[in-house]
């Protein structure tokens, strides 16, 4: 057996996390972002261990990343034989995802007023 030396999210990054669900990301993919803020780069198997998620979610969650473009991926090869190791960074610095998520909520706060003014205009 051999030790792994793998960073895991603490109770900051548990909080970090909470806040990114609040704003309306999924569980897994708020759990990767956290992840992968902390790091530089990170082989899937260790971002899977670090932010305690099976494989599938983690696959699922970098869909979403992908999908937002935040992210950069590409492959390892691994010494000897089998499929190469997926590496995975931000391609995005965090402060401009959470300026980007800021600007969402700001657009569906408006839309929201817009709406309720509308409410107001036709009940009178």
């Amino acid at each position: 057996m051999k030790d792994l030396a793998v960073k895991v999210l603490d109770e900051a990054d548990e909080e970090f996390v909470e806040i990114l669900i609040k704003q309306g990301l999924k569980r897994n993919t708020a759990k990767v972002l956290a992840y992968l803020k902390c790091v530089d780069k990170v082989k899937s198997k260790d971002l899977e261990v670090g932010s305690d998620l099976r494989q599938p979610e983690v696959s699922l969650a970098m869909q979403e990343l992908r999908a937002s473009k935040w992210i950069d991926e590409s492959d390892e090869k691994k010494p000897g034989k089998g499929r190469p190791h997926k590496v995975y960074s931000l391609k995005v610095p965090i402060s401009k995802i959470i300026g980007s998520l800021e600007e969402e909520k700001k657009k569906e706060a408006q839309e929201t007023m817009k709406n309720i003014e509308r409410l107001k205009a036709l009940s009178a």
